[in-house]
């Protein structure tokens, strides 16, 4: 598993660190009367929204720092402020636990299954992959690949059939089997297709129907490139299921990181997990300190 020390946050917040770090340099100090307006609108620049901006930029000017390094560490502080006080540790206490993933086409549902596949094996549970999404073929082709490169079990739902049923079968068979966690990947889908998004939330129902308490962890993976546009797909796909938790898939250099910000502010859903490459070992827990600490470089 990847581990999270400063540099590594570092180079993951690549795009939105150079926004803020570079962006802050450049205003420079003694503070001007119009350094706020110019830090409401870098925030906006690096992704955080236009709401979350003003938020920040209010608390910033209300601890009315003298110097730029007080207005970072000002920066840090409310930015950590904002973002979710929710736990951020996976739900896995049942036996088996039930985990749900979804999101949009090309989000990195697949890829995340496979590396918590192989996290959790490496922690010493015995998981078990479901494939239901059975609208593509070749998309259930991918998930059984990811469950056989992660060394785990798998499911697969039939092509054209119900996802639903799909689960229900993936978790007999693991309470049969003994098996402690079951990973679900579900069909993409955009959080404006309502027919797909009352499918999803039949998939939670029947999960629920079939394993108390289920499911134990909805996982919202989202394209940490896309920025803004996370959002409108939180906001669309909580209709569906409660989001439990946010997972930011290819969160690297090229990401756009400040939205989780945004996100977290206005759900109060945490982020549990990155994925930052195509490595079985590529994922990480979401650390909020160092994620802060990150976005503006080194204190002036």
């Amino acid at each position: 598993m990847v581990t999270s020390p400063q540099s590594f946050w570092s180079r993951v917040t690549g795009r939105t660190r150079a926004v803020l770090s570079d962006g802050l340099k450049a205003l420079g100090g003694p503070l001007k009367p119009e350094f706020y307006d110019d830090l409401e609108d870098l925030l906006v620049a690096a992704d955080l929204g236009p709401t979350l901006a003003a938020r920040i930029k209010e608390g910033v000017s209300k601890r009315r720092p003298g110097s730029l390094g007080e207005a970072r560490a000002a920066l840090e502080t409310e930015l950590r402020a904002a973002m979710s006080q929710a736990p951020r540790r996976l739900n896995l206490e049942a036996r088996p636990s039930c985990v749900l993933l979804y999101g949009i086409n090309g989000a990195g549902k697949t890829t995340t299954v496979g590396k918590l596949a192989h996290r959790l094996k490496a922690e010493g549970r015995r998981p078990l992959v479901v494939a239901a999404d059975t609208y593509r073929p070749a998309g259930i082709e991918q998930v059984v690949a990811w469950a056989d490169r992660a060394g785990v079990p798998s499911v697969a739902g039939r092509p054209g059939g119900d996802p639903a049923a799909a689960v229900f079968d993936g978790l007999k068979m693991a309470e049969a089997r003994g098996q402690d966690v079951v990973l679900v990947d579900t069909a993409g889908r955009l959080q404006t297709q309502q027919n797909l998004l009352q499918e999803l939330a039949k998939v939670g129902r029947v999960a629920a129907r079939t394993l108390a308490g289920a499911p134990h962890e909805s996982l919202l993976v989202l394209d940490a490139v896309l920025g803004q546009s996370s959002l409108a797909q939180a906001r669309g796909f909580r209709q569906a299921l409660p989001i439990s938790g946010l997972v930011l898939a290819k969160m690297d250099g090229s990401a756009k990181g400040g939205a989780v910000v945004a996100i977290e502010a206005e759900l109060g859903t945490p982020t549990k997990l990155v994925g930052v490459g195509e490595g079985l070992d590529d994922l990480a827990d979401f650390d909020p300190a160092g994620f802060a600490a990150a976005l503006f470089g080194d204190p002036q």
